[in-house]
């Protein structure tokens, strides 16, 4: 089954085209990079392009896979909004995975895990993980640097930031740190999750934002 996977949760993102095979297995065809700030005016017409060249038609496609979040608003309405445009047309269903369940599958570590990205604002997007032959959530939630390295203790620390891998050796954690996720990693697990069943209907697609937009923030407060 061909797979069409995105992912503009960061600066940068990418797209993914993949096929799915019966044995669980995905072998990934093509990765192709975004430049952030235009994930809108690009992916789309990316999604074609990489089509055209590898001589496919929209008719082939059998199903989607996304990064669902955390990260940026901006990037993930845009990418979110597209697979879902694209799913609804074409009838097709969508694999939601989330960055930090993608961190933790690219760990070596086994059993239980915290995963983390940056956040911003001192804060740290931490993920609970079960590691074994996948990643099983346990939770996932946004937290104070201070608040994760408390969670932290007695788990392997999974990460692709620098700076939160540095803080939590520093803290006296045991930390592993892998590369950031791509379309190519979403594209896997995304596989993963079609062959268990585990996808939405495009009207179901929903981001993992784990925290709440500055617009909701203030509106709030007044």
């Amino acid at each position: 089954m061909l797979v069409v996977a995105a992912d503009t949760s960061g600066k940068d993102g990418s797209i993914a085209l993949a096929r799915g095979n019966a044995d669980g297995s995905c072998d990934v065809i093509e990765v192709v990079p975004l430049a952030g700030g235009t994930f809108s005016a690009q992916l789309v017409p990316q999604i074609a392009a990489l089509f055209a060249k590898n001589g496919f038609h929209k008719e082939d496609i059998g199903a989607f896979a996304v990064a669902s979040g955390p990260g940026s608003f901006t990037g993930l309405r845009v990418g979110l909004a597209a697979v879902k445009a694209l799913a609804e047309v074409l009838n097709k269903p969508v694999a939601a995975v989330s960055r930090l369940e993608a961190l933790a599958s690219a760990s070596k570590s086994q059993g239980k895990v915290m995963t983390a990205l940056d956040a911003g604002r001192e804060e740290v997007y931490a993920g609970q993980y079960e590691v074994t032959q996948r990643a099983r959530l346990i939770s996932e939630r946004l937290l104070t640097i201070e608040e994760f390295l408390r969670e932290a203790a007695g788990h392997a620390v999974i990460t692709s930031d620098s700076a939160i891998a540095g803080t939590a050796r520093a803290a006296g954690l045991g930390v592993e740190q892998v590369d950031s996720p791509r379309s190519d990693a979403i594209a896997r697990l995304g596989w993963q999750k079609i062959l268990a069943g585990e996808t939405v209907s495009p009207q179901h697609l929903e981001a993992n934002y784990l925290r709440r937009s500055d617009a909701e923030i203030f509106s709030k407060s007044h």
